[in-house]
């Protein structure tokens, strides 16, 4: 009896400690070399041009199971925008855009996290630019697990959204110059802590 007692209560143990490291939210962190910021506005409402950022850096708390202790912490360096273009990098940089000597970067920082499907969720939080914060939700994706080269799990998530650019700052070349609305794609590769 006494064995099979401590059979059992072994057994619980193991099945408490395996179910609790299940439940456990996992500390992520953005891999900037496989990580992309893409932006794209319209201009003279014919063409868009688009640019990029270096990608986003900072850190992810991610539990499937319970997405309410799901957090983005992710920022942008501001001075990296390419447009492939230096005379207008050098605008969007200066104090009628950007302003990146003044605000050198952009970020996003999660205040909730809602299950929306298998794989995506709401995601509202607190953006910055310039200097102004405006809280947006965003749609994310959960895009896929994988293993790295050295054996480090990777999880993927992504997101499209827009935002008004006048909402922070970026008033000069109104339309039909520069649209007002810019669309933008972020995609992240984290790697697990």
């Amino acid at each position: 009896m006494n064995r099979s007692f401590s059979l059992f209560g072994g057994l619980a143990l193991a099945m408490s400690l395996v179910l609790s490291t299940a439940a456990r939210a996992d500390d992520y962190k953005s891999d900037p070399v496989h990580s992309f910021v893409v932006f794209d506005v319209h201009h003279l409402n014919a063409g868009f041009v688009y640019g990029t950022f270096v990608g986003p850096t900072g850190d992810i708390t991610y539990d499937p199971d319970d997405l309410s202790k799901t957090k983005f912490d992710l920022s942008v360096d501001t001075d990296s925008i390419d447009t492939r273009n230096e005379n207008r990098n050098k605008d969007l940089k200066g104090p009628d855009f950007f302003d990146a000597k003044q605000y050198p970067t952009l970020t996003f920082k999660s205040t909730s996290v809602k299950k929306t499907g298998d794989n995506t969720m709401d995601v509202t939080g607190d953006l910055t630019v310039r200097g102004q914060t405006k809280s947006v939700t965003v749609s994310m994706e959960m895009t896929g697990t994988g293993t790295g080269m050295r054996g480090e799990t990777r999880t993927g998530f992504q997101t499209s959204f827009t935002i008004d650019r006048r909402d922070y700052g970026m008033t000069a070349d109104p339309e039909p110059v520069i649209g007002n609305t810019i669309h933008i794609i972020v995609a992240i590769e984290a790697i697990k802590q």
